[in-house]
């Protein structure tokens, strides 16, 4: 990130010029705000990337460049085909350079970034968000604004996976290289998803469900975070409230993929071996 320390001093002076009351803060710095956002469009930039550590680093003054743009853009109407739009954001385009496949009526947004062999099907991606190499965004699957989908991903169809814009520190949703999530899926508010993970279909993940991993014969919680290669289900809880009891929404580890699982081929497979729809 170093070379781009400047465009960083900039949005982050021009953001606590904001904060303390200069309304007109942002107007001057109109130029590095839209090259921050094409550099979002073209992968040279990432709002949240691996870190040295194996956790992830979430670039603050990024996001605040997005809400700049939001704020500098000017609405516009524009066609595509039979449809018409007004809005502030122009689409992605390019695809057949980025060796994208992306089926009518599919919608990127400019300041998202999709790697080399994505498929969108009939979807929905923001601004800010990646879509690593290979992956599957499947039929009105969504991706929120900020959310980083990893290399050989499937988003069944009708998964929801929440963008994570505000507060800017905040690191937006994670799902890593070679997961499967299962149908109208809900993964919202932060939450990651390790490598080869599987979700079944209907699991709601935020940043207060209780996962509840069952492996080893335990019953032990988590909050936040799906370990990889790990199977899981939806399911609810029972919680005591005054005059009774009710049960709310969680989810539950299951058990692990096998090493001999191939992701491409057997995943129906996994999925019945725990009994998950998929």
């Amino acid at each position: 990130m170093g070379m781009y320390d400047q465009l960083q001093t900039e949005i982050e002076g021009a953001t606590q010029r904001l904060s303390d009351g200069d309304s007109n803060a942002i107007s001057p710095i109109k130029d590095t705000v839209f090259e921050v956002i094409e550099l979002l469009d073209t992968g040279k930039l990432r709002v949240c990337e691996p870190g040295t550590d194996g956790g992830w680093v979430t670039h603050a003054w990024i996001k605040h460049a997005i809400l700049h743009y939001f704020r500098l853009a000017e609405m516009k109407e524009y066609e595509v085909g039979p449809f018409v739009y007004h809005d502030k954001i122009p689409l992605k385009k390019n695809y057949k350079s980025l060796n994208v496949r992306v089926v009518p009526p599919a919608t990127a947004r400019y300041g998202s970034f999709l790697q080399e062999g994505v498929v969108l099907m009939p979807s929905y991606v923001n601004i800010g968000a990646w879509v690593g190499a290979g992956s599957m965004v499947d039929t009105w699957a969504t991706v929120g604004s900020c959310a980083q989908i990893g290399s050989g991903v499937h988003l069944s169809g009708g998964v929801g996976i929440g963008g994570v814009l505000e507060p800017a520190g905040a690191t937006p949703v994670v799902i890593e290289d070679g997961a499967f999530i299962g149908s109208r899926a809900i993964i919202v508010e932060g939450v990651s998803v390790g490598k080869e993970a599987v979700l079944a279909s209907n699991v709601t993940l935020t940043a207060s469900t209780p996962i509840i991993d069952t492996r080893n014969g335990e019953m032990k919680e988590l909050k936040g975070m799906i370990p990889e290669r790990c199977v899981v289900l939806p399911g609810t809880k029972e919680k005591s409230i005054k005059g009774g009891k009710i049960y709310v929404n969680c989810a539950y580890i299951v058990g692990e993929r096998k090493e001999s699982t191939d992701r491409k081929t057997s995943l129906n497979n996994v999925l019945r071996e725990f009994s998950i729809s998929t």
